[in-house]
């Protein structure tokens, strides 16, 4: 018999919160059953539950299933929003000469993950990563360059958290390969990804400090074909991403030169 501090409060809130996991989580559609069995859940209370969350538009019917729903994307879209800085980031990206012909996007800290949250859509390849996905902090740019702003106890305690499953052969693989890019990027203020998170991609991003105590970290960044990465592009674009950062900093906070 479960006690009072472990009974759920809301079994049919946890129940459909884990539907909406489940379904994350496969990125494709699942069948009724498939979510019985992934929730750990009877097929009948499934039904129900799917019901409910697809009249909210939560989820919705598939060709053979159910798939998340339009309503998440806009509930993302209103978490993002919360942030001045994600709600000034398209103005401010738009204004720049080089960054407007750039895929640029704006990642937060959920440790020890980057979770992106928007992007400005400067060019037609296929680049930068979907709106919703996680990388790991010490391989993504974004990542990164949130740890650049970090002290060395929060460091530390990301790279405890990180279990390095290196993503490519340019991955870092030690916690002493993360602290010497983290030294480097503090030198010249910026992050940069040489293809250690998809093979011939590379990324640089500059963090951006909190707007407001309690804000989360966040970090804004470009990603590059490995073809058009070269030493010169790289700082160019670090130093643009450096201007935008400034931009994007609140007044309020910004200390005297």
């Amino acid at each position: 018999m479960s006690s009072p501090e472990t009974r759920d409060p809301s079994p049919a809130v946890s129940r459909a919160l884990g539907i909406l996991r489940a379904l994350e989580v496969a990125g494709v559609p699942l069948t009724l059953s498939e979510i019985a069995r992934e929730v750990g859940i009877a097929k009948s209370s499934a039904s129900n539950i799917c019901q409910a969350l697809e009249g909210e538009g939560m989820i919705q019917r598939a060709e053979s299933g159910y798939r998340l729903g339009l309503r998440t994307a806009e509930l993302g879209g209103a978490f993002a929003a919360q942030f001045n800085q994600v709600r000034e980031f398209f103005s401010v990206v738009e204004a720049d000469p080089l960054l407007r012909t750039h895929v640029v996007q704006i990642a937060m800290l959920d440790a020890p993950d980057a979770i992106y949250l928007a992007r400005h859509e400067g060019r037609t390849e296929r680049l930068g990563t979907p709106l919703g996905s996680r990388l790991p902090l010490v391989y993504c740019a974004v990542g990164n360059a949130m740890l650049l702003g970090m002290g060395e106890e929060e460091v530390e305690a990301v790279l405890s958290a990180s279990t390095f499953v290196p993503k490519t052969e340019r991955s870092v693989t030690t916690p002493d390969q993360v602290r010497t890019k983290i030294a480097e990027g503090r030198e010249r203020g910026y992050a940069v990804d040489h293809g250690e998170s998809f093979p011939g991609i590379f990324g640089v991003a500059a963090p951006l400090e909190p707007w407001q105590p309690g804000d989360p970290r966040m970090a804004v960044g470009v990603p590059l074909g490995a073809s058009e990465a070269d030493e010169t592009t790289i700082a160019a674009v670090g130093a643009a991403l450096l201007d935008i950062s400034a931009q994007l900093t609140n007044p309020l906070s910004r200390r005297p030169a």
